[in-house]
C-alpha cells in the first residue's frame, strides 16, 4: 500500500457529495419573502421562517432525489480490479495527514482504466499533486470533477489525450514510496485537490471499486446499456440497441426481471446482471455475443461487433482476463462479466 500518498488535512468525506447534494440555489428564509413579495415588517418572522424552512426541505429532497435517481448512469467504470490492502483506505493515518484515496491491490502490469470520459491533465511523478510519489495520472471530467491513478508502472496515453469510460490507459505498479504494486485512486470534487471517498463516490454512480457488478438505472446511455439491449433482444424482449436506457427498454427489463421472480425495479444491478449474461466460448454466435463484444470494446479491445465469437474474440477475451489478472481461458463466464460491466 502507499505510504505516503496523503493530504496534508483531514479529506472531507463523501456523504457532502454523494448522498446530501448542496441544496437548490436561491432557496432561503429571505429569498423566498422576497419571491412572495412581502417584507418582514409585514409577517410573523416566527412562521414565515417555520414556511420557508420546510419549503427548503422540500426543494431540497427533491433535488437529492433527482440528483440519486440520476446518478447511476453508465457514465463511470471501475478503474481497476484487485482486493483492499490493510490500512489503505481512505482517511487512514500517515503520519500527522490522511490517506487521500483509495489502495486496489495485484501485481505489477495490471490494467488500470479511466474511471469516466475526460482528458488528461496530468502525466507526472505525484501527478503535481503535494505528498504523492510515483508516476501518476489526473484525468478531469468536467464539472470540476477528477480522478487520479499513482504509483503507475507504465502509461498508456499522453498528456492531454482524451479518454472514455473504461479506457486502459496505465498499467498498476509499485512507483514511488509504497511497500508493494498497487493502484493508489482518489477522486476529487469542487477543485483539484478537494478529495472524497473513492469508495462511496464511485458507489454513488453505480460503481463497486472492490469489484463488485454494477448498477445502472433508468434514464442511463451509453456502451454499457447498449449491453444490456443487446442481451435482452437474446432473452427475447427485441430492443433497438441505441444505447438509450428509456422507457421502452426499461419495461422490457421490468418485465424480465417480475419473469425471474426479482423486484421489478428497472435497475440492471447485482440480483440482475447474474441472470442476465450468459456463459459465451468460442463458436457462440448471436446478440448475446455482440454484447460481449461491445462490452470488451469498452475496455479497448477494438473488436468488430459482428455476434461471432471466432478466434479474433477469444484472443480479445484471453486479453482482457490476462491483464486484469482473471483465468485467462478464453471463456466469458459470469466473473469476467462481472469485472467487463464493472
Amino acid at each position: 500500500m502507499c505510504r505516503s500518498c496523503a493530504t496534508a488535512a483531514a479529506p472531507a468525506d463523501t456523504s457532502v457529495d454523494a448522498e446530501a447534494p448542496p441544496p437548490v440555489p436561491g432557496v432561503s428564509r429571505r429569498g423566498l419573502l422576497a419571491g412572495l413579495g412581502l417584507g418582514a415588517l409585514a409577517v410573523n418572522l416566527s412562521l414565515s421562517a417555520g414556511a420557508s424552512t420546510a419549503v427548503a426541505a422540500e426543494a431540497e429532497a427533491a433535488a437529492e432525489a433527482a440528483a440519486a435517481a440520476a446518478a447511476k448512469n453508465g457514465a463511470w467504470a471501475n478503474p481497476a480490479l484487485g482486493r483492499f490492502p490493510a490500512g489503505g483506505h481512505y482517511g487512514a493515518p500517515r503520519g500527522g495527514a490522511s490517506h487521500a484515496g483509495q489502495d486496489v491491490s495485484n501485481s505489477t502490469g495490471t490494467a488500470v482504466h479511466a474511471a469516466a470520459a475526460g482528458t488528461v491533465v496530468r502525466r507526472s511523478w505525484g501527478g503535481g499533486l503535494p505528498g504523492r510519489t510515483g508516476n501518476a495520472l489526473v484525468i478531469a471530467h468536467g464539472g470540476n470533477q477528477y480522478t487520479y491513478y499513482g504509483h503507475l508502472s507504465a502509461y498508456r496515453v499522453a498528456l492531454n489525450a482524451t479518454v472514455s469510460a473504461g479506457q486502459r490507459i496505465a498499467d498498476m505498479g509499485a512507483t514511488g514510496n509504497v511497500t508493494g504494486p498497487h493502484l493508489h485512486f482518489e477522486t476529487h470534487t469542487g477543485s483539484l485537490g478537494s478529495t472524497v471517498n473513492p469508495v462511496g463516490f464511485l458507489a454513488a454512480r453505480g460503481v463497486d471499486l472492490s469489484g463488485g457488478w454494477s448498477r445502472i438505472d433508468p434514464g442511463a446511455s451509453g456502451s454499457t446499456v447498449v449491453v444490456i439491449q443487446r442481451l435482452m433482444t437474446r432473452r427475447g424482449h427485441t430492443l433497438v440497441a441505441d444505447g438509450q436506457y428509456g422507457s421502452v427498454s426499461v419495461a422490457a427489463v421490468k418485465r424480465f426481471q417480475s419473469s425471474k421472480g426479482l423486484v421489478a425495479d428497472g435497475q440492471v444491478g447485482p440480483a440482475t446482471w447474474p441472470v442476465l449474461v450468459y456463459t459465451l466460448r468460442q463458436g457462440s454466435s448471436g446478440d448475446h455475443v455482440r454484447a460481449l463484444q461491445t462490452a470488451l470494446n469498452k475496455r479497448s479491445a477494438g473488436l468488430a461487433a459482428d455476434g461471432g465469437f471466432g478466434s479474433v474474440t477469444t484472443s480479445a477475451v484471453r486479453a482482457y482476463q490476462s491483464a486484469n489478472r482473471l483465468v485467462a481461458d478464453g471463456e466469458a463466464g459470469p466473473v469476467t462479466w462481472r469485472a467487463l460491466t464493472g
